[in-house]
């Protein structure tokens, strides 16, 4: 055997333990796409295959410059009407994309099927949408998840938004900081609320810890969906009284309403 034949032969022996632990895995512990029900055969490949995964596609509209409503883009942005009217208690908001179709499914899988796992790929998304936002990153000093209450945190077994503000804030060079921004109220969900219901449901449910390490901080406030932006507004009116520097807002994915 010449030596570039035992070469070749070696290289493939080496590969055959994984190749066959990979087939075995295939064969005996079979695993599916939670979104499309395909099989899970490509190497990487955890709850959902990697062609769901690459129907991500961030939201390239125009937005408000404020609130990041999403809106059509035409010459310069300007701001919404709601803005005008009343600015938000926050320095601007984005959103990767809109709340419908293969992200708004992520996310669900996400947020109420106990798939943590999806935390990584969901904030590799926002990250690949947001990371040019320079309002968003620029002189940031602690990235802050919007909190659960201690009871819904022990049924979910965790915090998304504290998931994805760790993973974000990793990417920024960030620190994430939990325990100062807390849930004290274990309020009903906000699903199907109008947007005054919302507002009455969330007034009084948040408070704070050691309010004095983020006086004159710049905050990204992060959470998973802006609907009406009733739990953001309560959280950023909370940092802000507490002397919060700046305040940006980041969610995956932004519902029109």
């Amino acid at each position: 055997m010449t030596a570039s034949r035992r070469s070749r032969w070696a290289r493939s022996w080496n590969l055959r333990p994984s190749l066959l632990a990979k087939l075995a895995e295939l064969v005996f512990f079979p695993s599916f796409c939670r979104l499309c029900g395909r099989l899970l055969e490509k190497t990487g490949e955890r709850l959902v295959c990697r062609s769901c995964l690459e129907q991500l596609l961030p939201e390239r509209s125009g937005c408000c410059p404020s609130c990041g409503l999403f809106i059509p883009a035409a010459g310069k942005p300007n701001l919404c009407a709601s803005c005008l009217q009343a600015p938000p208690p926050f320095s601007c908001q984005r959103s990767a994309g809109r709340y419908e179709g293969v992200l708004r499914d992520l996310i669900i899988l996400f947020k109420y099927k106990k798939c943590e796992g999806l935390g990584r790929p969901l904030a590799r998304y926002a990250w690949e949408a947001l990371a040019a936002e320079k309002k968003l990153w620029e002189g940031l000093e602690a990235v802050i998840p919007v909190p659960l209450h201690r009871r819904r945190l022990k049924e979910r077994g965790f915090n998304q938004a504290a998931v994805l503000a760790h993973l974000l804030g990793r990417r920024a060079g960030v620190p994430a900081v939990e325990g100062r921004l807390v849930r004290v109220k274990n309020i009903p969900p906000q699903t199907g609320l109008d947007g005054g219901a919302r507002k009455a449901n969330v007034a009084g449910a948040f408070g704070l810890r050691r309010a004095q390490d983020i006086v004159g901080r710049k905050i990204l406030l992060v959470d998973d969906v802006y609907t009406t932006g009733s739990t953001i507004d309560e959280c950023c009116r909370l940092l802000k009284r507490a002397g919060a520097g700046d305040i940006r807002v980041l969610t995956l994915a932004r519902a029109q309403v």
